[in-house]
């Protein structure tokens, strides 16, 4: 068995072309019929402000599977800690021993998070957009657009988060990678000439409404996570032309679906993986308005692990 750390990790594994391919594989198998994947554990640790999230999924033909194991407590800055934390175990899908563990820290889950948007603005995007509006200021916010740019020219980037310094300060950081970028006092001002937004907000009420779409535009949803929080108004969904999530279960338990509390939803959903596989094409013209929400799904865990592995792998015969 090896240990791995996140500063090893980190050197090894990066948002790249490379990475990104093996997480659109992962998609693919998964639109193929060729993934087992439970449901996500979650359990609350709720006199600790804190949550538990356990994920996996086997991809068939894979030599191995991974076990991700994802805690949130969310007191922990007041402490000097980080709120997120995480490793990911990796086994034998042969034998069932362990191969690995990759005590990333949630690193390798920010990669596969990013690239999951980017791969999402692949297959539903104009081919020509170049200006993204970005709905919240943190981490993913910052890694939604440097994995978007592996599939997109973009140049110009639009921003609002609710404090308007955390804006300020990630339009600075975007300024620095050469994009032109813009900070907005609403959402609307921001999305208004925006050929992708992306969502990327803890928001527990819809901040983004159908008003706010321009035509043709591609939406991906990334922040609604967890049966608590909601990023899009029902209009968002109902205005689509195509409603496209990693998977339906998750969207309607942790995701955008759950607005229809398991009644009949009133338009066709598809499942990013589907669309891979099957090389559907759902814009089916340049005003075609998409959205997509990705709630985060075992198979991306798997596919993550077992690419930076084989990252390690290769690192570790380049050495001296």
């Amino acid at each position: 068995m090896q240990l791995f750390q996140r500063d090893q990790i980190a050197r090894a594994v990066a948002i790249d072309r490379q990475a990104l391919a093996a997480v659109e594989a992962g998609f693919a198998a998964l639109g193929r019929g060729q993934v087992v994947q439970p449901p996500i554990l979650s359990m609350a640790i709720e006199e600790s402000n804190g949550e538990v999230d356990v994920k996996t999924a086997h991809i068939r033909g894979n030599e191995r599977f991974a076990i991700k194991v994802s805690p949130g407590f969310f007191d922990n800055p007041k402490l000097g800690l980080p709120s997120l934390n995480g490793l990911m175990m990796v086994f034998s899908a042969k034998t069932g021993l362990v191969d690995a563990v990759l005590f990333d820290e949630g690193y390798l889950t920010m990669v596969r998070t990013a690239l999951a948007g980017a791969i999402a603005a692949k297959h539903l995007s104009r081919n020509d957009s170049r200006r993204v509006a970005v709905l919240g200021a943190g981490e993913q916010a910052e890694k939604q657009i440097e994995a978007l740019r592996l599939v997109r020219d973009i140049a110009v980037v639009d921003v609002w988060a609710r404090r308007r310094d955390a804006a300020e300060a990630y339009a600075d950081t975007l300024r620095q990678r050469g994009l032109e970028v813009n900070v907005h006092g609403s959402v609307g001002d921001a999305c208004r000439n925006a050929d992708i937004i992306v969502t990327t907000t803890p928001s527990q009420a819809p901040i983004l409404k159908a008003s706010d779409l321009p035509d043709g535009v591609h939406v991906t949803a990334m922040g609604s996570d967890s049966p608590d929080k909601r990023e899009l108004d029902d209009s968002v969904l109902t205005r689509a032309d195509a409603f496209v999530c990693d998977t339906r279960a998750q969207s309607e338990t942790n995701g955008e679906l759950k607005a229809w509390h398991g009644a009949e939803v009133p338009f066709k959903v598809h499942e990013l993986g589907g669309v891979i596989a099957r090389g559907e094409r759902l814009r089916l013209s340049p005003a075609t308005i998409t959205v997509c929400d990705l709630t985060g799904t075992g198979v991306q865990d798997t596919a993550i692990a077992g690419f930076a592995l084989s990252r390690l792998g290769e690192e570790s015969r380049d050495e001296p």
